[in-house]
């Protein structure tokens, strides 16, 4: 399922400092429809240790979707421009002189060339690791309020196809009796038809009794009964799926996957028009209950 969250956090003075930093903790997170749990996590350098811990979390909390989260610290040309320690500038200043008394033509340390210098000198990077995480379980929190409100338009989409193949299943039922009917009845009209032309070589009772025989197998192959009832059994499952909750998206799967069998079996039976707009009617009803099902965990 979709969602979308973006949240940001001024971080607090660095160990040594007085002065709170400049510098602030952002990070976003993305979800779009997928099979399958795909996460992609762009992270600063800065935030790389993070990494793992943010797969946890995200992994703990989802099953589905392709999420991506990018995390990054902001302001950080500001920070680059404070100013480093004098001790810092003093000892560069040493080492370029005595680089120089062996290298005269060495190039001169730039301003830029100071403050990278004075930066890496000033000891290891702060860990941001705590706030992260912590910031990541804040936008998980309102992702996963994004995924559950689509999920809700979801849950409603998908009752109303269910009540759609209901209402298919309820116009196929009564067409069988008749069409067996009908079909009998031709049946026995051509045997007696046969009967007229074969001048009496073929005994009544016999060609009647073939006849049924024939009307009673064509009855069979075209009885859809069984299919209905297990196309109305399915439907109720889901239904029963959608209102329990939860982790469902595989079992609603399956049960797609069932709904297109019967409906399939159903127009490979069909013997009128009727039937087959019938079960090309349930089809279309079923791709579109598949192609969402895909999208709930």
């Amino acid at each position: 399922m979709t969602g979308y969250a973006s949240v940001q956090r001024a971080l607090g003075a660095a160990p040594g400092q007085d002065a709170p930093s400049s510098r602030r903790l952002g990070l976003e997170l993305r979800s779009v429809n997928s099979r399958f749990l795909d996460l992609t996590l762009r992270l600063s350098e800065e935030l790389r240790a993070s990494e793992p811990a943010l797969r946890a979390l995200l992994t703990g909390a989802m099953k589905r979707g392709k999420v991506e989260l990018r995390a990054y610290l902001d302001g950080g040309d500001a920070a680059a421009l404070a100013s480093p320690a004098s001790q810092t500038l003093q000892r560069l200043a040493q080492l370029q002189a005595a680089v120089h008394e062996h290298l005269p033509d060495a190039k001169p340390l730039s301003v830029a060339d100071a403050l990278r210098l004075g930066a890496s000198a000033g000891g290891a990077p702060q860990d941001h690791g705590a706030e992260l995480l912590e910031l990541a379980r804040e936008a998980l929190k309102e992702l996963l309020l994004a995924r559950e409100r689509e999920g809700e338009r979801l849950v409603a989409s998908l009752r109303e196809r269910l009540e759609g193949l209901r209402a298919l299943a309820a116009q196929a039922g009564p067409l069988i009796p008749a069409l067996v009917a009908q079909q009998r009845q031709r049946f026995m009209e051509r045997w007696r038809e046969a009967m007229q032309l074969a001048d009496g070589a073929l005994v009544p009772e016999a060609a009647q009794e073939r006849a049924l025989t024939e009307a009673t197998a064509f009855a069979i192959r075209i009885d859809v009964a069984e299919e209905l009832t297990r196309l109305a059994a399915h439907v109720d499952e889901i239904g029963h799926l959608l209102s329990r909750g939860g982790e469902v998206g595989k079992r609603l799967d399956f049960l797609i996957q069932e709904l297109h069998r019967e409906a399939n079996t159903l127009g490979s039976k069909s013997a009128t028009m009727e039937l087959t707009r019938i079960s090309v009617d349930m089809k279309v009803l079923i791709e579109q209950m598949r192609e969402q099902v895909q999208n709930i965990e």
